[in-house]
């Protein structure tokens, strides 16, 4: 097994720096069925685009590698505590290296490992089998995703929907609703696997175990296969689209398992997974650990084949902004404008928005931009720091003190994605901000963006949490949010709340 830690360590970097070609293919097919020139088509250009960066790169699809997560078969006899020792040692590699960004955080004392171990982390799940090999398979999930995971207890009343019961129509409406409320926070279009039955503990696991069957697999039971067609119809008709901007496609994939359950239980639960759906698989000779084969590499896809170029009729008005900036030039501004930053901005996510509310800003914010984003980042041997990976974060989790934070250090800009509620809305009306959705996972694109990093500030925070100083040229993102009330994200909730209220009726006996 004198192999086994590189073969793992070769398929962590596979895993985070190259989309499979199933999920290609399904990110290819809704690039040819979105309209062309559309908010969702150009999101899908900038995800095209940042998955060929990121495989020539070698470089993390999205900065947030999430929690690895694997599931290996071995035969019976292998030694399983030396197998786990390996796959730490590789973890930490991966995550020295920049292939990983280091995400283990002690969650009483908040303090980062930057290693990617911890207590609980990695996820491995160990199994047996006859077989005479090693089977690896490594899922990377992001946390917007994670966080857009939910569970079900039926009999339930839901928003839109009404009841569900405990039989086929109840799951399938509580499948769709699982769309409904992730809305563009889990970086939409997505994926979803569902689990039907088990307690809470392994219903989730279940649905996260359908997220290892491939894209254009086909479900044993008929039922089961009729529902995942009916829920990629209908989820699609939602109307949520890429980022949530409303379009054609919302779900990429649905896959569903099924378990037994106890008589007074009854959960369908539900694992969302992001657009960057990063997830490899390895065989491997038991008895050196070498690589023998990987699992979900068959052919190539082109994202460009058969995609419409964009309408030259179409109006979007382009803005440049360039730091610092004013409050008249915010107000200016309208949801659908495109926006380039040239200049400084600034990195703060969780840490830095609650440490913030009662300490002064280590820099001058006032006329600045904050984007929510935990970037991957390394240090070369003269000792300057580079950007590995920098998308953004989800900017709900923000919802309690941005409004506060933008009037305190009279910030203007706030770049994030999956947008922002009705308390930020005001505060960009009363200040006079706006609210940029950059594209969730495009962690290469929005890199490239990054001309220099002028410094590091509330490192102790850890490198996701810390506040970077980075100048940019051409940062490209969509006014969702803007000075006058209007909220693109809020728009697109109702509309899709009123077209999930229209499957409310039974489809399934």
């Amino acid at each position: 097994m004198n192999q086994f830690k590189d073969s793992v360590y070769q398929l962590i970097v596979e895993t985070s720096t190259n989309l499979p070609p199933d999920v290609r293919k399904a990110i290819a097919a809704a690039r040819k069925q979105e309209n062309a020139g559309t908010r969702s088509a150009l999101s899908l250009t900038t995800i095209a685009q940042n998955i060929e960066m990121a495989e020539n790169n070698i470089s993390p699809i999205c900065q947030d590698t999430g929690m690895p997560t694997f599931e290996i078969h071995t035969p019976v006899g292998a030694n399983q505590i030396e197998m786990k020792k390996a796959i730490h040692e590789a973890i930490e590699l991966a995550t020295k290296n920049g292939k990983l960004r280091s995400n283990s955080v002690d969650s009483l004392t908040g303090e980062n490992s930057g290693t990617n171990l911890g207590p609980g982390t990695p996820v491995v799940h160990f199994s047996q089998w006859e077989k005479d090999e090693i089977e690896v398979k490594l899922i990377l999930k992001g946390g917007g995703c994670e966080n857009k995971n939910i569970q079900y207890s039926l009999p339930a009343e839901l928003e839109g929907l009404g009841k569900a019961g405990r039989d086929l129509d109840g799951i399938r409406k509580c499948i769709l609703h699982s769309v409904y409320q992730a809305q563009g926070q889990g970086c939409s279009a997505g994926f979803i696997g569902v689990g039907i039955g088990g307690d809470r503990t392994s219903g989730y696991g279940l649905a996260k175990e359908q997220l290892f069957r491939k894209v254009d697999d086909v479900n044993p039971i008929p039922e089961l296969t009729e529902l995942e067609s009916y829920v990629m119809d209908k989820a699609n008709e939602l109307g949520i689209g890429t980022m949530g901007f409303g379009g054609e496609t919302t779900l990429l994939g649905c896959k569903i398992g099924v378990m037994n359950r106890l008589p007074a239980s009854f959960y369908v639960s539900v694992a969302y997974n992001c657009w960057a759906f990063r997830r490899q698989g390895v065989t491997m000779d038991a008895a050196t650990g070498e690589i023998k084969g990987w699992l979900y590499k068959e052919g190539t896809v082109d994202l460009h084949e058969g995609v419409a170029a964009p309408a030259e009729t179409e109006e979007r008005r382009e803005v440049v902004l360039q730091y610092p900036i004013t409050e008249e030039q915010i107000r200016s501004l309208k949801v659908g404008d495109v926006v380039k930053i040239n200049g400084l901005i600034h990195t703060g996510r969780d840490a830095f928005h609650k440490y913030m509310m009662d300490h002064d800003c280590p820099v001058d914010l006032n006329g600045g931009v904050i984007y929510h984003c935990g970037p991957v980042m390394m240090k070369d041997d003269a000792g300057e720091w580079h950007v590995k990976a920098a998308g953004p974060t989800t900017s709900i989790r923000e919802e309690p003190y941005q409004a506060d934070i933008m009037k305190k250090f009279g910030i203007r800009v706030v770049i994030g994605k999956g947008g922002m509620g009705p308390k930020t809305l005001k505060g960009l009306q009363e200040h006079g901000g706006v609210y940029l959705n950059a594209i969730g996972g495009a962690a290469q694109y929005y890199a490239d963006c990054v001309k220099k990093v002028e410094g590091v500030d509330l490192m102790e925070f850890g490198m996701p949490e810390a506040m970077w100083h980075l100048q940019v040229e051409g940062f490209t993102a969509i006014v969702t949010m803007d000075s006058h009330g209007n909220s693109l994200h809020a728009d697109v909730e109702k509309n899709s709340l009123e077209k999930l209220a229209g499957f409310a009726e039974p489809v399934f006996s």
